[in-house]
């Protein structure tokens, strides 16, 4: 009676590659996170993936990905932390 019901996930297989990130930019309203993954190279950069979210699910992630580094760190060993890139980074509009 109260058995959990199996969702079946979909992707194409352009989504099932992903789409590689070397900077991420974050914006908020009270109602929705943005999260802009890009890659840049130099002297231009691409936005390769934008997630929305809201806030309760946004702070979800955040703890699963404080879990994932972790475990990582524990296997694999500390991960020194990357600079930040040192150009201004924006949109421009095509």
């Amino acid at each position: 009676m109260n058995q959990p019901q199996q969702l079946q996930i979909k992707a194409d297989d352009a989504t099932m590659r992903g789409a590689y990130a070397n900077m991420m930019q974050v914006q908020h309203s009270k109602e929705e996170f943005v999260m802009d993954f890009m890659n840049l190279f130099p002297p231009q950069g691409l936005l390769t993936a934008r997630v929305i979210t809201s806030p309760g699910h946004l702070k979800r992630i955040a703890a699963a990905l404080k879990d994932n580094l972790d475990k990582y760190e524990k296997q694999f060993g500390q991960i020194e932390e990357a600079s930040a890139p040192g150009a201004e980074v924006g949109f421009q509009a095509r």
